[in-house]
């Protein structure tokens, strides 16, 4: 095991230098930055390759081979990053400065700081002369995350499956402390919703602005239901992995009813509503509206009016489930639904080899603390594992313990993002010791 200061050093230098390659998506350009990573990890002894779904934009993965037959495990990132304004930045964003114990940069958090962890760790232990006694070890450093993973992960699992195919992948998604009610909880995730966009629409009659009552307003018959489903929800219904989260905050799901539900979110909410935030969405099918369009002149009114709605289902559930939670909402009359992108929720099991590892090291790391499984309201490229092979367990987790949920959240994406020197250091231990203890 390599010794825990130097770990940190070298993983936050190597945080910095990745900051300072500007990979932001669209366009990317994260060639450079690759070629850096997989210097680093051949001089260590991986055997590694570039994959190019198009010019410029290569997805690395690296391995180290053991003599016998095992687990295939795999450390998955992307260097790829969203914009940055340096109006709004305290620092260049892409300096990758360290002050105050933190290192500040775009991708700080999301997520060059969980590549540089793992690859740290494993570098560290290779340079030790460390090599798996059996099965193999991926380091998978992917483009195009933040547009889709066209060109990434999506097109790896697809096109090039044998180079990546995995038993178990740790990926983003989760690991920061959710502080609750004197508890401290580390989400791992094991599971993403589905998307379920739609556009709703209404119809009416055209006709001149200035005498409003010689048409019929499509756009009026839409406002009703906006406001709906701002005041409404779908009935609360428990799966696997809210239920975990709830047990670990100390919080009694009851009998998993809407009703039961209901009463734990108060209760949730009265102690920190910044949980009840976090925890509410995982529970239901969730309808946000976010783009309306109606009329194309001022003067003219619409005889057509649509709504677009981000709708979010839980892992399992499918259009079924959507379209019975529009109509709970909604109701059945006066508009149509037109699906666009769907993609079906995925999850992995939660009692696993792998959760057993994380457990562990939290428990050893920060003893009366629990690592307990979560799913993401959104998605990741954990998605495309999970679809590709079936029985590969994929989990989101970097361990943070200076930095809580609360506090990173609002800074992924956002100005002044950044992350702590020790908790670079923590995320390193775990990568380092769960590849030694999986592939002993």
């Amino acid at each position: 095991m390599p010794e825990p200061a130097e770990l940190e050093r070298r993983t936050t230098e190597l945080l910095g230098r990745l900051i300072r390659f500007k990979t932001v998506n669209p366009p990317g350009d994260e060639e450079a930055a690759q070629l850096y990573l997989k210097e680093l990890l051949e001089g260590a002894g991986f055997e590694c390759e570039l994959l190019y779904a198009v010019s410029g934009r290569p997805n690395l993965v690296a391995r180290l081979n053991a003599r016998s037959d095992g687990p295939r495990l795999a450390l998955l990132s992307h260097v790829d990053t969203v914009l940055a304004d340096p109006a709004e930045w305290s620092v260049d964003p892409w300096s990758g400065e360290v002050r105050d114990g933190l290192v500040w940069g775009r991708g700080a958090l999301d997520m060059k700081s969980q590549t540089a962890a793992e690859i740290a760790a494993v570098v560290s232990l290779a340079e030790e002369g460390w090599r798996p006694q059996s099965g193999e070890l991926l380091v998978i450093v992917t483009c195009d995350e933040e547009t889709g993973a066209q060109h990434g992960a999506q097109w790896l699992c697809a096109e090039q499956a044998d180079r990546v195919r995995c038993d178990m992948i740790v990926n983003e998604g989760a690991g920061q402390v959710i502080g609750f009610d004197g508890r401290r909880v580390y989400g791992v995730c094991v599971a993403e919703k589905g998307v379920f966009r739609f556009k709703l629409s209404t119809d009416g009659r055209a006709g001149h602005a200035s005498l409003p009552r010689i048409g019929e307003n499509a756009l009026t018959k839409l406002a009703p239901l906006i406001a709906r489903l701002g005041e409404r929800r779908a009935s609360y219904r428990l799966s696997p992995e809210p239920e975990a989260l709830l047990h670990a905050l100390g919080v009694d799901p009851g009998d998993g009813s809407d009703p039961a539900l209901a009463r734990a979110i108060e209760h949730v909410e009265e102690v920190d509503a910044r949980v009840a935030i976090l925890l509410e969405p995982l529970l239901s099918v969730t309808l946000a509206p976010t783009m309306v369009r109606a009329s194309e002149k001022i003067n003219v009114i619409p005889s057509h009016a649509e709504l677009s709605v981000d709708c979010r289902v839980p892992p399992g559930l499918g259009e079924d489930e959507a379209r019975g939670a529009i109509a709970e909402v909604l109701g059945d009359d006066g508009y149509r639904i037109d699906f666009g992108e769907t993609v079906v929720g995925n999850r992995s099991a939660i009692e696993t080899e792998l959760m057993g590892h994380i457990r562990e090291f939290v428990a050893t790391e920060e003893p009366g603390a629990e690592a307990a499984a979560v799913a993401l309201p959104g998605f990741s490229d954990s998605r495309w594992f999970r679809e590709a092979f079936p029985d590969c367990v994929a989990y989101g987790f970097f361990p943070q313990r200076e930095m809580d949920l609360f506090e990173a959240a609002p800074l992924v994406h956002g100005a002044d993002e950044r992350i702590p020197v020790s908790d670079l250091g923590l995320a390193a231990r775990f990568y380092a010791q769960l590849v030694e203890k999986v592939l002993r």
